[in-house]
């Protein structure tokens, strides 16, 4: 499977300083509260028993806030942010099939290998489950203000870009389909952020907002005749297998 992804172009690794700078400004908290409206408006139509969120963003399961599903839990890449466990998001502690829907918050641009965590993703998976991506747009203005080196704070540092078209062509190769891609941001606070219903202006002003989420489902053949797998709980399985080099927490 060929993801065509330029080597050239890395990332840092994400820090707990980096996410305490980007929280505490206040360009940071209008971006997480304009996230939250946006995860929540999604989490209403999915349904399920168990949603994770893969990588550190806000404080605890704050994004998954709004979810209606049974259990919810936090795999985090940052100490001391209220996750269930510290992992390395290219490799899960999760047994395949047993999530419903899994939220990556800006996961993948702090990331060496995107492509594995979207392959650890499709593999916790259920047949039927759903991914959300949060990731910051490449094209707009402070994406390329923080290029040229001005207001270096405009993003948490360290961040590799990553457009929508390329994630939906990630997305393909791993047999996803892509139901819905909203642009907003703090900059654009007049423009309702667009989606498959949007204006034709919005549209065109959207592709220079800060920040893009992205929902995708599971495209599976059904395969009739096999027994009926029985699924076990999230909370457990991630308490009970930390990463090495890392520790787990209780929620």
């Amino acid at each position: 499977m060929n993801f065509n992804h330029r080597p050239g172009n890395v990332c840092r690794p994400f820090s707990r300083h980096a996410l305490e700078l980007w929280l505490r400004s206040p360009r940071g908290r209008r971006s997480l509260a304009l996230e939250e409206q946006q995860i929540k408006q999604a989490l209403a139509e999915l349904f399920g028993r168990h949603i994770v969120q893969i990588g550190s963003w806000g404080r605890g399961d704050r994004l998954l806030a709004a979810s209606e599903m049974l259990h919810r839990a936090v795999l985090g890449t940052v100490q001391n942010f209220n996750a269930q466990a510290l992992i390395e998001p290219e490799r899960l502690p999760v047994p395949g099939k047993t999530a419903d829907a899994v939220l990556l918050p800006h996961t993948l641009e702090y990331s060496h290998s995107p492509h594995t965590v979207l392959r650890e993703a499709d593999r916790i998976l259920t047949d039927r489950g759903r991914l959300l991506v949060l990731g910051f747009n490449p094209w707009s203005a402070w994406a390329w203000r923080q290029r040229l080196g001005f207001r270096y704070r405009a993003f948490p540092a360290g961040a590799r870009f990553i457009r929508i078209g390329r994630l939906c062509d990630w997305l393909e190769l791993l047999n996803f389909e892509v139901t819905d891609a909203r642009r907003f941001g703090v900059g654009f606070p007049w423009v309702h952020p667009s989606g498959a219903s949007a204006s034709g202006l919005e549209r065109w002003l959207g592709v220079w907002s800060e920040s893009y989420l992205l929902v995708a489902k599971k495209r599976v053949i059904p395969v009739t005749g096999v027994g009926r797998v029985q699924r076990a709980t999230v909370g457990p399985l991630i308490s009970g297998v930390p990463v090495s080099g890392t520790h787990t927490r209780n929620p």
